[in-house]
């Protein structure tokens, strides 16, 4: 289709004087900026389609002599400024709209010339679909989405159509941004969208509680100076309008239907979603009645894109799980004296692949020297000798095949080894560990204890974006781990997963649909030496041993 020029000359300029800062900046150096005209082209305009073709795409471009550059200010809030005159902006008010456009030339000495043009442009997008959930009909009330993985991170922009499409560089633990012991600023915001009495604009207000968490990119902007992401005193008060336009961003070059919605997000007075990252244009990657998925372009590096999830439930950081478990369906009690009950327990010999995976330096065996039953005990010892190439030797056995669980209240009762180097543990791993690998099976941590930091118990979780180094893991102080027993318990629902010591709850992660935590685990049992966690094996180090009295299982 043929465009059609509009050329509008302004008449009326207005021309103001800014004081001079330098006494000795000569008059010959200020010069007023003159004849400014402004024209421009509107996509797709011919006789049938006078006032563009509905893209609402229009080419704008600003001429004046005496002219450093012109700021092009639109009436959605968004203004551009260059040094050419030249700027293409898409028009994103759906139907036949009047805009007015103002253009402010600057001279040199700060002399500035202003002009304003108005034109008619219909805009025809219209998404009635994200509407409809953004707004449940009338208002509704959004949050980030806490307790969802990856509800908050970042990956490239770029025409690669495998990554651009989410955060494949860095993706947050769920309530990774809580803040201990205050109110957490980025989980606290209520975003609501709402329809205007016309029905038709749709509507926009961030109530933050106060303070907004920034980028570092973005401190600056409160006179931040942590040099990292920080939770800052900001009003996002007001109510802002959001015009919808199509997305012209990398995922919808990548023509993938399940990317993106192929709409976005434009919201005036520069607002934004919960986290400050110089951005008020967010692509609708996603949405359904109660999840939203969005990506934004970081306004100060356009070679990064960050992606949001949004819920209209507001998470809680320690759910209360729905269901009971009190009914005993599994024990070990290591009631009958030798090895270890074979119908409950097999071993994993050996020193695997790379030391276990984690450079670990024993060696496990089946030997009653490192693994018997006695007394109404397990006791698992780790010992130093030279054994098939390795200085110490270990046990661990584990429930694969034999008994495997989903969901329940899990207990296990035992007294830990002592001295710098060991690492026993009790956790559980995905049924499904040898068809999919880890970390996508999921790994659950009841209990983790390294000699080298006596009195710290953690939990851990490993899963895919969130293992190794990367898990989701906490501690808490026990002072006589070594000396006294204790029960480590474990309670696993839909809702939540959630670790105790001797009923002190430490530790909840909120369960969901997009982790592995949803299907059959079995048990481990084991003491390590050294490897990355359990780090430097004490040189005077003889043997130690875990001692467990009982292996429960309530559902």
């Amino acid at each position: 289709m043929k465009n059609f020029r509009y050329i509008i000359l302004s008449s009326l300029f207005s021309i103001f004087m800014v004081a001079c800062q330098d006494d000795d900046t000569s008059m010959e150096t200020i010069q007023t900026p003159t004849n400014l005209t402004i024209t421009y082209d509107i996509a797709g305009v011919d006789t049938d389609n006078p006032n563009g073709d509905g893209s609402g795409i229009v080419d704008f471009k600003a001429t004046a002599e005496n002219t450093i550059s012109y700021k092009f200010v639109f009436p959605d809030g968004d203004s551009s400024t260059g040094t050419s005159g030249e700027i293409t902006k898409r028009l994103t008010k759906s139907g036949l709209n009047t805009y007015t456009v103002k253009v402010v030339a600057s001279g040199a000495g700060g002399i500035t010339t202003i002009g304003t043009i108005n034109l008619d442009v219909q805009v025809n997008f219209r998404d009635e679909q994200a509407v409809a959930f953004l707004t449940g009909g009338s208002s509704k009330t959004w949050y980030v989405s806490a307790s969802e993985p990856g509800h908050l991170g970042v990956g490239p922009n770029n025409a690669d159509a495998t990554v651009n499409y989410y955060p494949n560089y860095y993706q947050a633990a769920p309530f990774e941004k809580a803040i201990p012991g205050e109110a957490d600023c980025l989980y606290e915001d209520e975003l609501v969208f709402s329809l205007a009495d016309d029905g038709e604009t749709l509507l926009y207000e961030q109530n933050n509680m106060g303070r907004t968490y920034f980028n570092a990119s973005y401190e600056s902007v409160v006179g931040g100076a942590q040099g990292f992401d920080y939770c800052y005193e900001y009003d996002t008060s007001g109510q802002k309008t959001v015009n919808l336009s199509p997305s012209e961003s990398v995922v919808a070059k990548n023509d993938i239907p399940t990317q993106t919605t192929g709409t976005v997000m434009n919201f005036t007075n520069n607002g934004f979603m919960a986290y400050y990252i110089g951005a008020s244009s967010y692509e609708i990657l996603s949405i359904t009645d109660n999840r939203m998925a969005v990506r934004a372009v970081m306004g100060n590096d356009a070679a990064l894109a960050w992606y949001l999830i949004f819920t209209t439930e507001k998470p809680s950081q320690n759910p209360t799980p729905t269901t009971s478990y009190d009914d005993l369906v599994w024990a070990d009690e290591f009631d009958v004296d030798g090895a270890p009950n074979s119908a409950n327990w097999s071993y994993d010999l050996g020193v695997g692949q790379a030391g276990w995976g984690n450079n670990e330096s024993q060696y496990y065996t089946d030997r009653p020297e490192n693994i018997s039953v006695a007394d109404g005990m397990l006791t698992i010892t780790a010992k130093a000798e030279n054994y098939e190439g390795s200085a110490y030797t270990s046990a661990r056995i584990k429930t694969q095949d034999l008994q495997e669980f989903t969901y329940g209240r899990m207990e296990i009762r035992a007294k830990l080894p002592t001295g710098g180097g060991t690492w026993p543990a009790i956790w559980m791993l995905g049924a499904n560990f040898e068809e999919v690998g880890w970390p996508t099976t999921g790994e659950i941590d009841i209990m983790e204890h390294v000699g080298n930091q006596p009195t710290e118990i953690f939990s851990t979780l490993h899963f895919p974006g969130n293992s190794g180094g990367n898990a989701v893991s906490k501690g808490i102080d026990i002072p006589n781990v070594e000396d006294d027993f204790h029960v480590y318990k474990f309670i696993w629902s839909p809702d939540a997963l959630q670790f105790y010591v001797d009923d002190e709850l430490y530790h909840t992660f909120v369960n969901s649909e997009s982790v592995p935590f949803n299907k059959d685990f079995f048990f481990i049992l084991n003491v390590a030496m050294g490897g990355n966690f359990g780090g430097n094996i004490d040189p005077a180090f003889v043997s130690s041993s875990m001692i467990v009295d009982y292996v429960r299982v309530y559902q």
